[in-house]
């Protein structure tokens, strides 16, 4: 299993369109795949479960990955975090 921190810093934190682009992503994955808040993990590949995570801006959450194609799964999250889930604030 691979277990990477991230820090959420998108204006608007994992609200509903960013929580549903975090599912969609993780759903091209067969891997198992958890986002962890504060004593909570959540499958990512759900949309609501995500959205009930209430993460806001400055939030860290951690990813759990375990699967096949696990480096490239939370590469690729990782990165989609980072880049505030493309909404450029």
């Amino acid at each position: 299993m691979l277990e990477r921190t991230v820090e959420i810093t998108n204006i608007r934190g994992l609200h509903a369109r960013a929580a549903t682009l975090l599912a969609k992503t993780a759903m091209r994955f067969s891997s198992q795949i958890n986002l962890c808040y504060e004593d909570r993990s959540v499958d990512c590949k759900s949309v609501m479960a995500i959205m009930l995570l209430a993460a806001g801006k400055g939030s860290e959450v951690t990813l759990q990955v375990s699967g096949q194609d696990q480096d490239n799964a939370i590469e690729t999250i990782s990165d989609l975090i980072l880049d505030k889930f493309g909404e450029g604030e």
